[in-house]
């Protein structure tokens, strides 16, 4: 946290005029606030016949308002608020929601009232900086725009109630704009779209307009179309459930520019294990594509809620833009529930979708929290699999492994969710990847 401290003098030929104070907002700032002051009602003391009266005249009256770096007002309060806050998710009434983004950023001063002798303003802007933490999101989900139940607002309430900290809305063929979605504390909501074709689905997520036109398509060349705009307009492009029985992807993914493959859809079952193979089989070919997970939900089932799997997210922020940062990056995990198992990835200074440089670095650390009794926390690489630790009880582990070969190598964690039934991932994280180079370049290096 750092903080700005700003002296403006307001002379009173300034009286009923608008001025902006600019200011220089640093890189990795996640919320800014700004607190102003200044002599409102000076005292003005009168003697009586039995003592003194302090009267306190209104002589200074100071507005406030905020301009981001593209000319766009941030927020106007007038006189009113002495102090706002705005972040990429949340802010005071009277201010929308904006990424705190580097550049210079203006105070806007309103001198509706000014004293005789001039004004002095103090402004403090504080700048509480971006600090990476592991958020816990839905990326997958319905609402009553396509064959949803709930309304956006319903979910997001329902996102907070189930410890989840953002919630991607992708209704089917329909768009949402951000100013359509609801501010509920604590949840980010991320405006997409799941393009549904009767040939295979996608997630379009961050862009309020992937693309013009309808969704429906014919030809290839349409498709791939839908799909370069998404990737233009700035959109995180999901494969969905790709060998689902019920709606597989049967277009050429070879054909397709797209960011990640969502594996694990809705509760695990045989399609999605049949995922996690294919991408496994990416990953051993040299092909780097994070995975994702969704509950594609729509309404409450025995098997289907929000949040069922949870994707975790390694984020620098809150915010939208952060969160899909570290999607596309592979920073994060597939865990089967907001209360499911965590992992945390480390191989030298990479974490999770990073990469390490081996043999200088073959030391694999893993940070496992929330085990259950008999959970097997494994690593799997290219050679194949292998059971680091079964739980004797519930806890946590922290654990080394040693890698011995360039490539990947990435976590699962098994749990017996029904005695009698054979185990199923209760969790998946994308990889880190170790690249072979030379020791030439690091003479004498040695594992960090």
């Amino acid at each position: 946290m750092t903080t700005l401290s700003l002296t403006v003098e307001v002379a009173p030929k300034q009286a009923r005029t608008y001025f902006t104070v600019p200011f220089q907002v640093p890189e990795g700032v996640a919320t800014l606030t700004l607190r102003y002051r200044y002599e409102r009602r000076p005292a003005v003391l009168t003697p009586t016949s039995g003592g003194v009266f302090t009267a306190r005249p209104e002589v200074n009256v100071i507005d406030l308002g905020l301009i981001a770096p593209d000319g766009s007002q941030v927020g106007a309060s007038g006189s009113d608020k002495t102090e706002i806050t705005v972040s990429a998710t949340r802010a005071t009434p009277g201010y929308r929601p904006t990424p705190i983004v580097a550049g210079e950023w203006r105070i806007l001063v309103g001198a509706y009232k000014v004293a005789p002798e001039g004004v002095t303003i103090k402004y403090e802007i504080v700048f509480t900086v971006k600090q990476r933490r592991l958020f816990l999101g839905d990326l997958h989900t319905h609402t009553l725009a396509s064959d949803g139940v709930h309304t956006a607002h319903e979910l997001a309430i329902k996102a907070r109630r189930h410890g989840l900290d953002f919630v991607a809305i992708t209704d089917h063929n329909q768009t949402i704009a951000r100013a359509a979605l609801p501010q509920v504390d604590g949840v980010t909501l991320i405006p997409g779209i799941e393009w549904t074709h009767y040939a295979g689905h996608a997630n379009f997520l961050g862009s309020e307009r992937p693309y013009d036109g309808v969704f429906a398509t014919q030809a290839l060349s349409d498709v791939q179309a839908r799909f370069a705009s998404a990737r233009e307009r700035g959109a995180l492009i999901v494969v969905n459930h790709p060998l689902d029985e019920s709606c597989p992807f049967t277009f050429d993914l070879a054909t397709l520019s797209f960011d990640a493959l969502e594996v694990w859809n809705g509760p695990m079952r045989e399609a999605n294990l049949r995922a996690v193979g294919l991408w496994q089989q990416w990953l051993s070919a040299g092909r780097r594509v994070p995975i994702v997970g969704g509950s594609d939900y729509h309404r409450d089932t025995p098997f289907i809620f929000l949040g069922g799997p949870t994707t975790g997210v390694y984020a620098d922020s809150e915010g939208e833009a952060d969160i899909l940062a570290a999607v596309r990056a592979g920073r994060s995990f597939l865990t089967f529930a907001p209360n499911g198992p965590t992992v945390a990835l480390s191989a030298g200074d990479a974490g999770l979708g990073e990469v390490a440089p081996w043999p200088r670095v073959k030391t694999l650390r893993i940070v496992a929290g929330g085990l259950a009794s008999g959970d097997v926390v494994r690593v799997v690489t290219a050679v194949g699999a292998t059971a680091l630790f079964t739980a004797p009880e519930a806890g946590d582990v922290a654990l080394d492994y040693l890698v011995e070969a360039p490539g990947f190598a990435r976590i699962e964690i098994l749990r017996v969710f029904i005695p009698g039934v054979p185990p199923l991932p209760a969790l998946l994280s994308n990889p880190i990847y170790f690249e072979a180079t030379s020791n030439e370049n690091h003479p004498g290096a040695a594992e960090p």
